[in-house]
């Protein structure tokens, strides 16, 4: 598609821009350091100099709809047109040769429901960004159908048709509620939170597309050691250093006589040393005689 030549403001703030070095904006609160910085190094945002990011500023439609088209790479690279689409032709608001003209025609051919009357040069609010956001997220990754409902103290003001993209925002810890349980729905979103909610949303889509961690077999050796009490021992065999281990966590048992005892695996700390010598991970408890004991594990966040 032929690039619009008219760049405004607007379109620097979140514009197509990448710089071969990535300055650290004075103006950054430390809770949104590591998303404003990464998506600068991409190419997905920008500062409005090289010292501000101008984290409290608003953001306007356009603006988030560029910078979501970019971040999850959405494209017409596989489409095929008999004459090129024109912005004009499919929204009733966007010129042909504004800034972001590209971007809204990029979100109509893939699905991502965009008003057709909408306003670009609106300020966003929270939940329409968030309705973008999950709608962009959901058709990328492939995350399972959930039925939720999380208390939000101001959900009756949040738009029927929002709902559900405002609770699996929450749910998925992509955005956050205020300290009295609030959404604020209407109100305007700010760069800096764009910018955090963006981010968490790659990392969640990121998380659905990494290849599972690899099940590791615990083996199970119970041994008598009197009439009333049996020595259960848990092993996951050699390890090449002492970073690797297993720790029982409790022990619940059943009224069907099983002791299921409960575990967790401790791997290597990154950063750390460990001396290169192949040792056993296992782990030592005790049951009553005549329970059965059986195995569960408990994966840590």
């Amino acid at each position: 598609m032929k690039k619009a030549a008219i760049l405004t403001s607007a379109a620097i703030l979140f514009g197509n821009l990448a710089f071969g070095t990535a300055y650290a904006f004075n103006d950054v609160d430390a809770g949104q350091a590591a998303a404003v910085s990464s998506l600068q190094q991409k190419g997905i945002v920008s500062g409005i100099d090289n010292e501000r990011f101008a984290r409290k500023e608003t953001i306007s439609y356009a603006q988030s709809l560029q910078m979501i088209v970019k971040a999850f790479d959405y494209n017409l690279d596989t489409m095929k047109f008999a004459k090129p689409p024109v912005a004009s032709g499919l929204f009733a608001q966007v010129r042909d040769d504004a800034w972001y003209a590209d971007a809204f025609v990029i979100a109509y051919y893939n699905n991502l429901d965009i008003p057709q009357d909408v306003n670009p040069q609106a300020t966003v609010t929270r939940e329409q960004f968030g309705s973008l956001l999950m709608r962009a997220l959901e058709k990328k990754a492939n995350f399972p159908m959930i039925k939720i409902h999380l208390p939000i103290a101001d959900e009756a003001a949040i738009t029927p048709g929002n709902q559900g993209a405002v609770q699996r925002l929450i749910h998925y810890k992509i955005a956050e509620l205020d300290k009295t349980g609030s959404f604020l729905p209407t109100a305007p979103l700010s760069r800096g939170e764009a910018a955090v909610w963006l981010y968490n949303a790659l990392d969640a889509a990121a998380s659905q597309t990494r290849p599972p961690v690899e099940a590791e077999d615990i083996t199970l050796q119970t041994e008598k050691v009197n009439d009333q009490v049996n020595k259960v021992t848990l092993s996951r065999g050699a390890k090449p250093n002492a970073g690797y281990g297993i720790q029982v966590v409790g022990i619940r048992f059943e009224q069907d006589g099983r002791a299921v005892i409960r575990y967790t695996l401790q791997n290597p700390q990154p950063d750390t040393m460990y001396a290169e010598v192949v040792t056993e991970a296992k782990a030592v408890t005790y049951v009553p005689a005549a329970y059965k004991a059986v195995l569960e594990e408990v994966v840590s966040n």
